[in-house]
Formats: C-alpha cells, sequence, structure tokens
C-alpha cells in the first residue's frame, strides 16, 4: 500500500439502475449526453478506477430502453442507442445524437471515422505532447468536441488503479469506451468529462505570477544580481525556474555516463544551496528544478548510498539504481532519499523534462503519465497545494498541471502556432500550457517578435520566459531597445496586477470546469466565423484576447491580428476604443499594445499599480466596462492543500457600485482594502462617496474610495443611471495620424475627410477615394467602424 497521498479518491461503480447489461455486453447511462458502452468476450467487465476515469458514480438521467428480440434501443433527452447485442461493429452499434447539425451526419458508429464537415474534418481536435523542435504548426490529435456533435474516448488499454494507489493490468480484449454527444454545447461535454476524470486542480497563487527561466548556467552570485536588477527595474516574479546546470554537469566521470540526469548540486555554482533558496523565497520567489529522469540515480550522487541499500544493491559496486518507473519501491525511495530531501532545503516542485519516450517495462504504460501522476501527489508531501511542471501524456493529464509545451523555434511561425495550440487544448480539458515564450531555439536577433510573444505570454494561462543556452539569447527586457524594453516591462508588471482576476479563473477551472483559455466557438457555437477565428480566444469570464503573432507593416509599424468578436458591446482593454460585437473585426496595434478585449458589464480586479506581488493585496482597482449592469465574485484563499477562503461580491447596476461584505475566513485578505474604480467608457455623473475624477479623452470615471473595511464592504450611489460615452473618433484620429509614419499632405488630406464627412459611413466612402495603404485604410476604418 503506498502512502496515502498517492491514493487518489475514487468512485468507479457505477449506480445499478443506470446499467443494461447482457452476457457480453454492458451499457452505462452516465448522463442523457454520455454513455459507456463496454463488451467483454467472457463477460467479466471492468468496475476499477483506470488511468483516465476516476468516477462513475452519476446521478442517473431519465432514460427508455426498448429490449426487440434482435435489436436494443435506449433514448435519453439527448442520443438514441441502437444496438444488436453482438460484438461492436460499425453496422451493430450507433448512437444519434438528438437535435444537432442534421440526422445523416450526427450518427457515432463504432470504428467509423465521421465524414467531413463542409470539407473540414469534423473533430475539432485537442492538443500535442510536445512542440520540441518544432518550427510553426504540429499535428494535433482528436479532442472531445466535434462539428457533428459526437466523440468517443478510448478507454480499453489504459492501466486500471488498485485500491493501494498503484497501477495493474486491464484484461485484454475487453472494449471499454465513453461516448459523448453533447451536440455543440461543448461546455457541457467539459463538464461531464471533468466528472469522470476528475477536475482540474487549484494551482497555488504563485503559478499566475511570471515565471523566469533560460537554459543558462547560473551561478548563485549571478542568479542573485539578476533577481536585484529585476527588482531594480520593477519587474516582477513569481517562480525562479533553475535549468539542469543547478546539479552536476560536466565533471561526471565518464564512466557513469553523460551528466544529463543529476540529483546533486554544483557547489562550484552554488555553495550553499540552502542559502540560496531561502534567498529566493524571501523576494517572493518559488523555485522549480529541472530533472531529466531517465539514468536512474549514479553513484557519484550525494545520497546514492542510501537509495542502493534501500533499493538491495550493495553501493560498493557503484552500480546505478536503474530507472524504473513500473517500480513502486523505485518511485517511492526516489521520494524519500532524494526529491523530498531537496524540497527539505527549500525546491518548492519538480520540472519533469522526460525525453525518453513512451515505453516502460509494462507493455501500454506511458513512463511520463507515471511520472506526471506520482510527483504530482508526492508534491503534497508537506501539506502544500501541489503542482509539477511537464509534458502532456495524453487523455487525463489536466489533473497534473502545469504543462511544459517543449522547446519550440525562435520564429514568427511558431508564435503564429501557439494562441491555437494553447486554447485548443480546452477540447481535452487541458486548462494549463505553459509555452517558452520568446521561443527556445535557433532564430534571429528579432526585437518585435519577441515584444509580441511576451505580450501573448500575459494573455496566456503561464507566462513562462525561457530560452536556451548561449550569450545571444537573453530575454532580460534591458538587452533590447529602449521603447521594446518599456514595452516588455508594463506588460509584466500588468500580469501580476491580473493576478486577483486570474486566481479566481484558477478557482472557477478547478470548481466549474472552466479552463481559462477556451476557443471563440464555446460561446459561438453556431456562427462559422467563431471557428475561422483560430489565434482569438476567451481568456476567463470578461476578456478576449486577439494576440498579433505576425510581422508589423514596415513603415507603419502596425501589427495586425483578425477575430470574431460575440454580440454585445465590448472595450479594448489599454485604448478604451468601444466596439460593437456580432462582427468579425481586423485589430491593427503599435508595439506597445495588444488587442486585449472586456465584456461590456465584466469587472477586472487588479492589484494597485505598486502592488507587484501575488499574495492577496492591499489595494485593488476595479475596471467596470460600459453602461451595463454587471457582477464578480473575487475569491481568495491562503493557498494551502486545504484552503481557508473567502469571496468579495461586486455589483454594477444603474444605480451606483457595491463592495459587499467578504464571505468566509475574513482573516486571509487585509482587514482593509484601498480601492479605486475605474469605471470604462461611460459619460461623467456624480457619485455619493470617495473622491472623484473624469477623464474625457479616455471616457472614464475614476472613484477613490480610499481604505474599505472588508468585513462591512462598501458603496456608491450614482447621480443619473451611466450614459454609454461615445468612442471620440476625431481625437482618436487625430492622434493615430499625428504618430503614423506616412506623408504630411496624406495625412492632411485623411484628417479633412474624417472632420468633413456627416457619418463614420461618409468618411469611409471618402477614405476608399484616397487611395490608402491597405494597412492605413484598415486602421482608419476600425476606429471609424468600431461601434
Amino acid at each position: 500500500m503506498l502512502p496515502d497521498r498517492f491514493v487518489l479518491d475514487t468512485r468507479p461503480l457505477a449506480n445499478p439502475a443506470a446499467v443494461v447489461s447482457g452476457e457480453h455486453y454492458r451499457i452505462t447511462v452516465l448522463t442523457s449526453q454520455l454513455l459507456r458502452l463496454e463488451y467483454s468476450p467472457d463477460g467479466v467487465f471492468e468496475d476499477r478506477a483506470t488511468q483516465l476515469v476516476l468516477n462513475r458514480t452519476f446521478d442517473v438521467p431519465e432514460f427508455q430502453v426498448i429490449d426487440n428480440p434482435d435489436l436494443l434501443e435506449l433514448h435519453t433527452e439527448h442520443l438514441h442507442l441502437r444496438y444488436d447485442r453482438g460484438p461492436f461493429s460499425p453496422s451493430g452499434i450507433s448512437v444519434q445524437v438528438k437535435g444537432n447539425v442534421s440526422a445523416y451526419h450526427s450518427i457515432w458508429r463504432y470504428d467509423t471515422a465521421p465524414d467531413s464537415f463542409g470539407g473540414l474534418p469534423s473533430n475539432l481536435k485537442g492538443t500535442a505532447r510536445t512542440l520540441d523542435g518544432v518550427d510553426g504548426p504540429v499535428p494535433l490529435a482528436d479532442g472531445l468536441m466535434s462539428m457533428h456533435g459526437y466523440s468517443h474516448i478510448d478507454d480499453s488499454r489504459t492501466m486500471a488503479l488498485s485500491e493501494d494507489g498503484w497501477v495493474a493490468p486491464r484484461r485484454e480484449g475487453n472494449l471499454d469506451l465513453y461516448v459523448l454527444t453533447h451536440g455543440h454545447d461543448f461546455r457541457a461535454a467539459l463538464a461531464d468529462f471533468y466528472q469522470l476524470c476528475g477536475p482540474q486542480p487549484m494551482l497555488p497563487r504563485y503559478a499566475m505570477g511570471n515565471w523566469w527561466s533560460r537554459y543558462y548556467p547560473y551561478s548563485e552570485q549571478s542568479y542573485m544580481e539578476l533577481v536585484e536588477r529585476f527588482e531594480a527595474d520593477e519587474l516582477p516574479f513569481s517562480v525562479a525556474v533553475i535549468d539542469m546546470d543547478w546539479h552536476r554537469v560536466h565533471d561526471v566521470d565518464p564512466k557513469f555516463g553523460s551528466g544529463w540526469t543529476g540529483y546533486t548540486w554544483n557547489k562550484d555554482l552554488f555553495p550553499d544551496p540552502e542559502r540560496f533558496l531561502t534567498w529566493l523565497h524571501d523576494r517572493g520567489l518559488r523555485v522549480t528544478l529541472n530533472d531529466h529522469p531517465a539514468d536512474g540515480v549514479r553513484a557519484f550522487e550525494d545520497n546514492y548510498a542510501e537509495l542502493a541499500t534501500a533499493m538491495g544493491l550493495d553501493p560498493a559496486t557503484e552500480l546505478p539504481v536503474d530507472f524504473d518507473v513500473t517500480s513502486p519501491d523505485f518511485l517511492m525511495n526516489c521520494f524519500e532519499f532524494i526529491h523530498h530531501r531537496l524540497e527539505e532545503e527549500g525546491v518548492d516542485f519538480w520540472w519533469i523534462d522526460w525525453q525518453s519516450g513512451g515505453i516502460s517495462k509494462i507493455p501500454g504504460l506511458d513512463p511520463l503519465w507515471m511520472l506526471n501522476h506520482y510527483h504530482f501527489l508526492g508534491n503534497s508531501w508537506r501539506g502544500r497545494r501541489p503542482l509539477t511542471f511537464s509534458r502532456y501524456a495524453g487523455l487525463g493529464s489536466h489533473r497534473y498541471p502545469v504543462g511544459f509545451s517543449g522547446d519550440a523555434a525562435m520564429t514568427w511561425d511558431s508564435l503564429d502556432f501557439q494562441p491555437y495550440f494553447t486554447a485548443n487544448a480546452a477540447n481535452v480539458g487541458y486548462g494549463w500550457w505553459s509555452n517558452d515564450i520568446g521561443g527556445h531555439m535557433w532564430g534571429v536577433y528579432d526585437e518585435e517578435l519577441q515584444a509580441r510573444w511576451y505580450q501573448f505570454g500575459v494573455f496566456s494561462p503561464i507566462n513562462r520566459l525561457h530560452t536556451t543556452s548561449g550569450e545571444f539569447y537573453g530575454r532580460e527586457p534591458w538587452r533590447y531597445g529602449p521603447e521594446i524594453e518599456q514595452t516588455m516591462g508594463d506588460f509584466l508588471r500588468f500580469r501580476h496586477r491580473l493576478v486577483p482576476y486570474l486566481y479566481t479563473m484558477n478557482e472557477r477551472a478547478h470548481r466549474l470546469g472552466e479552463p481559462i483559455a477556451t476557443p471563440l466557438y464555446y460561446d459561438d457555437p453556431e456562427r462559422p466565423e467563431a471557428y475561422q477565428s483560430r489565434n482569438a480566444y476567451t481568456f476567463g469570464t470578461g476578456l478576449l484576447a486577439a494576440p498579433i503573432t505576425t510581422p508589423a507593416h514596415p513603415r507603419l509599424k502596425l501589427g495586425q491580428s483578425r477575430s470574431w468578436i460575440p454580440e454585445g458591446g465590448w472595450f479594448d482593454l489599454f485604448t478604451g476604443l468601444r466596439y460593437d460585437g456580432g462582427r468579425t473585426q481586423t485589430f491593427f496595434r503599435p508595439i506597445t499594445q495588444i488587442p486585449v478585449l472586456a465584456r461590456e458589464g465584466s469587472i477586472l480586479p487588479l492589484t494597485g499599480e505598486s502592488d507587484l506581488g501575488v499574495g492577496n493585496p492591499a489595494s485593488l482597482e476595479l475596471r467596470i466596462f460600459g453602461a451595463q449592469p454587471g457582477g464578480f465574485a473575487l475569491y481568495e484563499d491562503d493557498d494551502a492543500f486545504q484552503p481557508r477562503s473567502l469571496r468579495t461580491r461586486f455589483a454594477y447596476s444603474p444605480d451606483g457600485f457595491t463592495i459587499s461584505p467578504a464571505e468566509g475566513d475574513l482573516d486571509v485578505s487585509p482587514s482593509t482594502r484601498d480601492y479605486t474604480l475605474s469605471f470604462v467608457g461611460i459619460e461623467a455623473v456624480e457619485v455619493s462617496e470617495g473622491e472623484s475624477t473624469y477623464d474625457a479623452r479616455s471616457r472614464t470615471l475614476t472613484v477613490w474610495l480610499g481604505d474599505v473595511d472588508t468585513a462591512t464592504g462598501a458603496s456608491i450611489t450614482f447621480s443619473a443611471p451611466p450614459a454609454l460615452a461615445g468612442n471620440e473618433i476625431e481625437q482618436r484620429l487625430f492622434d493615430f495620424l499625428d504618430r503614423t509614419q506616412t506623408g504630411i499632405p496624406e495625412k492632411e488630406a485623411i484628417y479633412t475627410v474624417v472632420t468633413s464627412a456627416p457619418t463614420a459611413a461618409r468618411a469611409v466612402s471618402g477614405l476608399q477615394s484616397l487611395d490608402l495603404d491597405p494597412v492605413l485604410f484598415g486602421a482608419l476604418t476600425e476606429v471609424l467602424l468600431a461601434s
């Protein structure tokens, strides 16, 4: 029996009332949209949990069985199953999705690929194991979502999970399938998947901040100098990733092999590891060390003798303790004598950098899954919220965040693929990808590329800057020109300001099964334009991100991205420009900006500008967008394995704004908190409380409330319901033209047209007659026709 922390809480037995069975088949109606279909030649079925499936104890939905002699039929509200009771075959078993795209195309048949959908594959794909060595797109495995409304999971060949926490072989020859028939309700499909396979865990709060990572032989002194420079430049980081040079690499005796695997500090670089780790912790950083485990533990390691003895080897022989992920003794002893010893020194979690394939001593058992599973559970041994950092090992990997997407090339093609790759992973429930922001290797020195990658990183689930070794691969902002350095710094600071929002989304991902980044078609599944917006995605409940992933116009210096905008009003987070939704928009931005839209009525909690740690903040700015009512429930806790938590609810209405008394463990947050309310996109209005100012150019009313008691909250009332403000088109276009690199006569002609035209449509018509550069014309019409 493994220690308790390695034994998952599972509920693998279905309610008998949900089961329809015969001698060789068993059908379990888990929900009205999710079936388990089993076929066993010897009539023995699987009742244990598996590597993928942890729970089959669902509430029994309503269903009807029609038991004809030659055909078994089963109906729920959402599906119709037909089965001939024989071995599964394309003609013998099918499941039709009710009320979907078309009756003909929306039928799942065993072992039959779905028809194409409008000439394109039906399945919307999921994710991939790694981006190692990739320069651009890679093929993605099938996901849970499809245009035809159905998909299936084949769980026939995974290992079972025994009650003692270890894996066990399954019966050969059995089929064990799960058929999802959710139509285009993609969020419902995810909800059922998480109920079946376990939720996404809560990440520690520090994971929401910026991560610094570089494959480089830092020393204690050089790393401390780096962190001090970050502090001097007010560049916030919360995670220090120490790549493989933390351990002995180059001084390993060749008789032991290479230094790729190692567990002993390089004392030439880090003479006092505990002192170094304590120093980092004192500055608010958590630490992960790189581990390439394939070579096992060899005789030059500090703790070799104890581990070898525990494994029954004579240390005097200097024989290696071979890596064997199929041995519970090997794993548990490695945790006790190697990993936990280093964690006691101050290592917070491990970067499991497995690069050695998917083969183990047990056929079909992926070593990567085993490493992810047991390292994640093992990381909770000190009562902390666990975390691991590793590659994707297939369906079910969402339980072991964070994902390391691998060593991608430092090119525009790589950047252009990463937003789609990251958001599309929601289609397999994998919500926490961490890409090498900036690219890992190859490439050229390109300041614009790096700035755009930084911007995408800030609006991705995990923002981890990373690069390979080499003196010319540095990601430090001060290695770039002044404008790029300022832009990088501004966005790194903004990431830490986003932590209250991100951490609330983290809790929603765990509790409600809502990945932080999802494709736009989750919310607009019947709009083709949402599927065409591959690089845009929702980012939490209130934001839509459309990163710029291609080079800018060489003269105008404007980058572009394109996205479907869902119905409603939307405000650009950085420009304040309001857009009407229900259409596709091309965005044009200088290097200092990225298109990120906030839904009208949404409330975005940000830390105060000078409050750049990742703890529960002493000051908050709440940005409230437009004139539509809205609300937000801020989640905070003590970041413990069994957290103590509280929620603070904010509500916006035509009458005013309310900060409700916090609910829960009040001592988790500061007893008072400095609040600033920023109402974006409204006309000026008087308020009952606080100090208020109005910026006519940005159309923003700012109300400073000062310290608000967490236990009692606060409220303000408006003298009149806020009215939506216009976009101030003329001033925006003047500011844009004033800094645009184009001919002065052309600017004058443009400005004359837009200021003299009676309507925006007439202005666009007038601009068409000027034969402008298409990018310049697009940027002008974006502002003119935004709302």
